[in-house]
């Protein structure tokens, strides 16, 4: 077995023992020793691979990211991405809570920006697609950012807040503010022309 299968395995036992003990315990009395005693490994190895244990939380998202966003290549837009989101946060209320309490909302919210970064790309590119429009790059750009710390900061909310918000209202309301949105962008861009006969709602 290689170095680097052998280093990710490793690091995975270390990310399976901080969930386990999450669900036991708030994070911040959570040990090192706690977590090498239950992976059978020593201390050395623990540092040789994460400097500490919020290191280790943070490539822990990482990963958790990845595998989210593998899932959105199957997706046909944001709407199912957020609706894949919010079910894995249901599913892994006790690390996302335990995270916020932990690290708080910036560092969440990068967890959350690697999910969606090429979700909301994706979506305007097809939209200028859809009505026959260029948007200026940097426009682009700022109108991507714009509509991922939206998201971010709805989803980061709805988190701490589920038992005051549904999701399905939350859902809805993304959607339309997000479409809405960009279809009046893009009609009122004077840079071209529509495709003929595409007038209407952009979805």
């Amino acid at each position: 077995m290689k170095h680097e299968e052998i280093s990710l395995m490793t690091k995975k036992a270390l990310a399976d023992s901080l969930k386990r003990a999450m669900k036991k315990k708030p994070f911040q009395k959570i040990t090192v020793s706690e977590l090498i005693n239950d992976c059978d490994m020593n201390r050395k190895t623990f540092y040789y691979h994460f400097e500490n244990i919020y290191d280790l939380l943070k490539w822990m998202f990482e990963q958790e990211a990845i595998g989210v966003v593998k899932h959105f290549d199957l997706m046909v837009d944001y709407e199912e991405a957020i609706i894949f989101t919010m079910d894995y946060i249901e599913e892994n209320d006790y690390i996302i809570n335990c995270a916020y309490d932990s690290i708080g909302r910036d560092e969440l919210k990068r967890f959350f920006y690697a999910d969606f970064n090429e979700v909301v790309v994706s979506v305007v590119s097809r939209a200028e697609e859809k009505f026959n429009r260029k948007l200026d790059e940097k426009y682009k750009s700022f109108l991507c950012g714009f509509y991922m710390e939206a998201l971010v900061g709805v989803l980061i909310e709805w988190i701490r807040e589920r038992d005051k918000r549904e999701r399905a209202v939350v859902v809805d309301y993304l959607s339309k503010t997000i479409r809405g949105s960009l279809t009046g962008i893009l009609q009122s861009d004077a840079g071209s022309l529509p495709l003929p006969g595409e007038k209407g709602e952009l979805f």
